[in-house]
């Protein structure tokens, strides 16, 4: 007869004793059951089990155990049912820093298989618009993260404000998107910083404002991007836009001229290039950049951002975020046909 495949724990999920007949399965609340009403010795038993156990193997060990076979099994399927055990993938699991994003992974996807979310990063490319501590933020996280392929646009010269960020004051006049690149190829040696070839997500980090004739482009190019645009006490992530699917940015600025009709003028004043300079805050940048990143990693990962439809304000001194929902404007018709009705932005 053949062997069952092998089944275990899905990684991060510790197996914690609470009390002689009682373990917890998990510390996340998102996942984590109790095994309540245990005899003593299954829970002893089930205090041993890590994320290396087969726990197809676990119920022939339960009678050396002097716990009860059956209750182990029917404790197995019960695991399995809740989804918190996998069939470990053949080979040795996601090597180098990418082997904590695997892990985690391994906890967010249905069906356990973190190393191949991050395998499959490899072939991801990746746009990042503006480079300076923010936006080199967010290309170092993706590197890091396993995507292989970044195009980095930023021709302005490194300035001493940039080492607020990962910047190093050997760059200081070097062209950004020159420094970037080195300084990513240090980080990950394998990352590709060139190319021609089309990204499945952009970057965009502005300052005061986001430019809508930049987000008009990338919506006609059907690219989604994630626009961050950053202040001299604050930054704004989001909304994720995915063209088509959630709602634009020309639909934010829309509903901020129904609020305020002088806003095109301010908006214009804005993007222009007689716009104050805004030099970056570290914390703030740092914050913002992983907000981004993780947006665009959810998103290679084929799930739905939690910042699609929603931006998050972090503003200074204490980076605790605000969200604000956003909807489709009706005047717009990138998702709505124009003269439908739907809300305006509605903040949490």
């Amino acid at each position: 007869m053949r062997r069952p495949a092998p089944l275990q724990l899905r990684p991060g999920l510790p197996v914690l004793p609470r009390g002689d007949r009682e373990v917890q399965v998990g510390l996340d609340p998102r996942w984590a059951v109790r095994l309540v009403d245990l005899p003593p010795a299954e829970a002893a038993l089930w205090s041993t089990v890590d994320a290396t156990t087969d726990l197809t193997a676990l119920p022939a060990r339960a009678g050396d155990a002097g716990a009860d076979p059956a209750s182990v099994a029917a404790t197995v399927d019960d695991l399995r049912r809740a989804g918190l055990t996998r069939v470990p993938p053949p080979g040795p699991g996601t090597a180098g820093p990418a082997g904590a994003d695997a892990r985690a992974w391994s906890l967010l996807a249905v069906d356990g298989g973190g190393d191949a979310v991050v395998a499959r990063r490899a072939d991801a490319v990746a746009g990042v618009v503006g480079l300076g501590p923010t936006g080199l933020g967010v290309a170092r996280h993706l590197a890091v993260a396993g995507v292989g392929t970044l195009l980095l646009d930023d021709d302005a010269p490194v300035s001493p404000a940039d080492v607020a960020g990962t910047h190093r004051w050997s760059d200081v006049g070097t062209p950004r998107a020159l420094a970037a690149a080195r300084a990513l190829r240090d980080a990950v040696p394998g990352v590709r910083v060139d190319g021609d070839a089309e990204p499945d997500v952009v970057v965009v980090v502005e300052h005061h404002a986001a430019d809508p004739g930049r987000a008009m482009l990338l919506m006609g190019a059907q690219v989604p991007h994630v626009p961050v645009v950053v202040r001299d006490a604050d930054a704004i992530v989001g909304p994720v836009v995915r063209p088509g699917l959630d709602p634009c940015l020309r639909c934010l600025d829309l509903h901020r001229t129904d609020v305020d009709p002088a806003w095109p003028t301010v908006l214009r004043s804005l993007t222009s290039a007689r716009a104050p300079a805004v030099t970056e805050v570290g914390v703030l940048a740092g914050a913002a950049a992983a907000l981004a990143a993780a947006q665009v990693l959810a998103l290679l990962a084929g799930t739905v951002p939690a910042l699609c439809s929603a931006s998050v304000e972090l503003a200074l001194p204490d980076l605790v975020a605000r969200e604000r929902r956003w909807a489709t404007h009706p005047a717009c018709g990138c998702v709505t046909p124009p003269g439908t009705t739907d809300a305006g932005p509605r903040e949490a």
